[in-house]
């Protein structure tokens, strides 16, 4: 039956360690780094969006920054992939599985995600497809993409409670909580919000992917 089943990894700290990316910002802003991830750390804990962490520092034109951002960044490398990003697509794909890559961020981080070796039958960013999580409509394209499954043969694996595990339990996929990353170890699930699966690591799904689909 796996191959009626799909696997949709989410990019941000799931695939991609993003300790680079914001390290660029700190210099961006003169703020030292440890300075920026802790304030960083504080909004998260708050439940603020990310982009919360600028007017901390009374920050308000970080917009403007973004490509001077950008250019010092250069965009995803090889180094940036968890050491087990790849091991891990590899392995669902010779177990069966279906994979994707579907997530919020910037419409060049496609090219840049196959130029470092991850591949998956269906890649988007949200700046492509005009909408990103957690809305419902992001959900929906994403089967779309995938060529319409059924929500329940999707599982959706990503770091954030708010973004991921809530809105893709509604749309009806299969939430995998990857506890990795500012969110995975920040964040506490609600008492009411149960993912089909928690795990710590890629490693651990490509081991533990047969529970998302419990047997009836």
């Amino acid at each position: 039956m796996t191959d009626a089943r799909w696997v949709v990894l989410d990019v941000g700290e799931t695939l991609i360690d993003e300790t680079r990316i914001w390290s660029a910002w700190a210099d961006e802003l003169r703020i030292p780094r440890l300075t920026l991830h802790a304030a960083f750390g504080a909004i998260i804990a708050r439940g603020d969006a990310h982009g919360d962490v600028f007017s901390v520092f009374g920050i308000d034109d970080w917009r403007d920054r973004v490509p001077s951002v950008e250019r010092a960044y250069g965009g995803f490398r090889r180094e940036d992939l968890y050491p087990d990003a790849i091991p891990t697509m590899e392995a669902l794909r010779a177990k069966g599985y279906r994979l994707a890559i579907v997530a919020n961020q910037p419409a060049s981080r496609t090219a840049e995600l196959r130029a470092i070796g991850a591949e998956a039958e269906v890649m988007a960013m949200s700046d492509e497809m005009g909408i990103a999580k957690p809305d419902p409509a992001f959900f929906a394209r994403c089967l779309e993409l995938m060529g319409g499954p059924d929500a329940g043969t999707v599982a959706y694996v990503g770091d954030r409670i708010d973004n991921v595990v809530i809105p893709a339990n509604a749309a009806g996929m299969r939430a995998v909580w990857l506890r990795r990353g500012p969110w995975g170890v920040i964040q506490e699930l609600p008492a009411d919000v149960r993912p089909a699966l928690v795990v710590d690591s890629l490693a651990e799904l490509v081991d533990r992917i047969g529970e998302v689909w419990p047997a009836a």
